[in-house]
């Protein structure tokens, strides 16, 4: 370890379908890091993810990856078995929210309001499902493998997609017509909320990360009252699945107002498109400081591997 515990590693790229973007979002935060002046080691973490950890002897590390592997509770295990102090939620929490049917059963169970849906698992036939319907893939990010089916006779296609991607198990999600919102949260409390409106369809992967005429409203084009009903429910969700450190919740609010509960993201992006810096900043935080604030949340989580050290 370093004097002072100024070493920190930052884990990108890894080995899902988001390694592109994990790349990305990793190299930004290390660059940050770095203008703090903090001794940053990049890991592109592979099948030999506790070598490789371990021979970069850090202090702590910021997780920068997303997808399987990376955003579902394994590398935050490994880090617990190897005693490094890590960024974003504990491994239960990481999991859960990376399951999306599982998320949405605890949610709707504790009466979060959330799109009526079904589930497709692997080798199961598709139920009927009335449209217009969201379908995605049980277990993945970044809008991988979604489509908006708005004809009964693509629902078919539609699941052949989602199943390319994660665990081949398949949600089939009530389309809400309304805005797309989404609200930045660390250590429990919401940071702000930002309104995306594609140029064109829906918020997909382009629109996300290859196209620069999606437009962002900061802070959401809401009511006092569905801002802070949103920002409530945020809070409630990120605490019902056990995270920490900063998430991203993502709603679609209806014509009513009225804010429907979608997914929550353990470890957001940090692209210079991504929506938690935009949040952030409604809070005064430039991207900087949220780099520091969610490297100082670094923490171990399981009580053994804190007694280790």
């Amino acid at each position: 370890m370093s004097p002072g515990g100024r070493r920190v590693g930052v884990l990108l790229g890894g080995m899902s379908a988001e390694r592109s973007v994990s790349l990305d979002s990793g190299g930004r935060m290390a660059a940050a890091l770095r203008t703090r002046g903090w001794d940053v080691v990049e890991i592109d973490p592979g099948r030999q993810a506790a070598r490789q950890i371990t021979d970069a002897d850090v202090d702590r590390v910021v997780i920068g990856l997303h997808g399987t592997y990376g955003e579902d509770g394994c590398v935050q295990g490994l880090l617990e078995v190897l005693g490094v102090p890590y960024t974003g939620s504990p491994p239960l929490a990481s999991a859960l929210a990376f399951d999306k049917v599982l998320t949405k059963r605890i949610v709707s169970q504790a009466g979060v309001p959330t799109p009526s849906f079904a589930v497709v698992d692997v080798g199961e036939a598709i139920p009927d499902f009335d449209v217009p319907a969201v379908v995605k893939p049980a277990a993945e990010g970044s809008s991988v493998g979604v489509t908006v089916v708005r004809e009964a006779s693509r629902l078919g296609d539609a699941v052949a997609v989602a199943r390319r991607h994660g665990d081949g198990r398949v949600l089939i999600e009530s389309f809400v017509e309304g805005a797309e919102v989404t609200v930045g949260v660390l250590d429990g409390q919401a940071l702000g909320t930002v309104e995306i409106r594609p140029a064109e369809g829906v918020y997909d992967y382009d629109a996300k990360y290859e196209r620069d005429d999606t437009q962002y409203l900061t802070p959401a084009d809401l009511s006092e009252e569905s801002l802070g009903a949103i920002h409530g429910l945020a809070e409630r969700v990120h605490g019902l699945l056990g995270c920490a450190g900063s998430t991203r919740v993502d709603f679609i609010v209806d014509g009513a107002g009225d804010p429907w509960f979608i997914e929550l993201n353990t470890l957001p992006g940090m692209t210079d498109h991504s929506l938690l810096p935009m949040a952030a900043r409604q809070a005064g935080l430039d991207f900087e400081d949220l780099v520091e604030a969610v490297l100082a949340r670094a923490a171990l989580h399981h009580r053994s591997a804190q007694e280790a050290r």
